[in-house]
């Protein structure tokens, strides 16, 4: 059966970020029969520390060292959940903007999963590689501003560049972004912002 994988980073069951994932979800499922929906909620599901063991197994295993037993256990939980993201044939990422980046629980994830021999590879002759199988991947981002240019007020989205160059780096190298904002400020500005953000995402979800 092939599989969505969902990564949900915003700690509010109401959010806007959320909803524009399950609209997104209930119209890929209308029109992709048979496909299983996988959830990961980053501040609901247990998520392995990413402590010193797992930082001294990342830097044995470029070095070559051998694991001890604590690190290849860390390993192996960091390697779980790299393989769920793997699995996927499609990837769907909602998630807030915290101060200009993303959430701290996300980013979390994010550094337990882009590991060495896990996402990407290093050759010293070649650099860097990705593991990854590209596939098509999209990301849903509410933002209290309007960050459409990429900039508001002076203030710069460092999230959207961010998550571009962290997913091209294990291989995901053509995110899709809807971006949701501003969801502060005036009733009609909000609504209309919603609106838009909402109507495209319908329309994405039958060729995702």
């Amino acid at each position: 059966m092939p599989k969505l994988f969902h990564l949900r980073a915003s700690p509010r069951r109401d959010s806007v970020s959320a909803a524009g994932a399950e609209l997104f979800i209930s119209r890929f499922k209308e029109t992709h029969p048979g496909w299983d929906i996988d959830t990961l909620d980053i501040w609901r599901d247990t998520l392995p520390q990413y402590d010193v063991e797992a930082v001294d197994a990342k830097y044995a295993r470029q070095s070559g060292r051998p694991l001890t037993q604590r690190q290849s256990e860390a390993q192996a939980e960091l390697g779980r959940m790299a393989v769920r993201l793997s699995l996927a044939e499609r990837v769907v990422i909602s998630t807030p903007m915290w101060n200009f980046g993303i959430p701290y629980k996300f980013k979390q994830w994010i550094d337990m999963i882009v590991q060495p021999g896990l996402t990407f590879s290093f050759d010293p002759k070649f650099g860097y590689s990705p593991l990854l199988k590209d596939r098509p991947t999209l990301v849903i981002m509410a933002s209290g501003s309007d960050f459409v240019t990429g900039m508001n007020r002076g203030r710069t989205d460092l999230a959207t560049p961010y998550l571009r160059e962290v997913l091209g780096f294990i291989g995901l190298s053509n995110p899709r972004f809807v971006s949701i904002g501003p969801t502060n400020g005036s009733a009609d500005m909000t609504t209309a912002a919603r609106e838009l953000a909402f109507r495209r995402l319908r329309e994405l979800a039958p060729t995702f």
